[in-house]
């Protein structure tokens, strides 16, 4: 049986993308978004839950998030979760969890971290970019005339009738 691993997060940047391009070409931008929930515990106090989410970007997706995330900006993440082990430089076996986005998309309107917004998608590699920083943007498909199906009673031809 195939399993389904997909991660969708909302949330904010705890700082700038950390970005480094690769010497075969390929990108890659890496940084964390917070998640934070609040409810009332049984004695009626409000309590604020923060988790903290290390996400990846790679590609077109990175060169995106280097152009336009900044700290505190709201992004909506789709991906998948990824473990990780390394080594730290004490030398101490470490274990992670990320998640390597596959679609980005900034939510909200301008602010003071950022006064752009864009969407990306890792599939295609478009993005939507604000109308204030020109960007190649994909076009949208055209919905085709609708064609006269019903000629005039008194046209002997009709052809006055078609919309082309």
């Amino acid at each position: 049986m195939a399993g389904v691993n997909k991660v969708i997060l909302l949330g904010n940047l705890g700082s700038d993308p950390e970005v480094r391009h690769l010497e075969n070409g390929s990108v890659v931008a890496r940084f964390n978004i917070a998640t934070s929930e609040s409810y009332t515990n049984r004695s009626g106090e409000r309590v604020e839950q923060t988790e903290w989410h290390r996400i990846e970007l790679w590609d077109n997706l990175a060169k995106v998030a280097e152009q336009y995330l900044r700290k505190g900006n709201t992004v909506y993440i789709e991906g998948k979760l990824r473990s990780e082990n390394w080594v730290d430089k004490e030398g101490k076996q470490r274990e992670g969890k990320t998640v390597r986005a596959n679609t980005m998309q900034l939510v909200g309107g301008r602010n003071s971290a950022n006064d752009a917004a864009g969407e990306a998608s890792g599939g295609d590699g478009g993005y939507s970019a604000p109308a204030s920083r020109p960007a190649p943007v994909p076009a949208a498909p055209k919905t085709p005339a609708p064609i006269a199906t019903e000629m005039s009673a008194g046209s002997d031809s009709g052809a006055d009738d078609l919309p082309f």
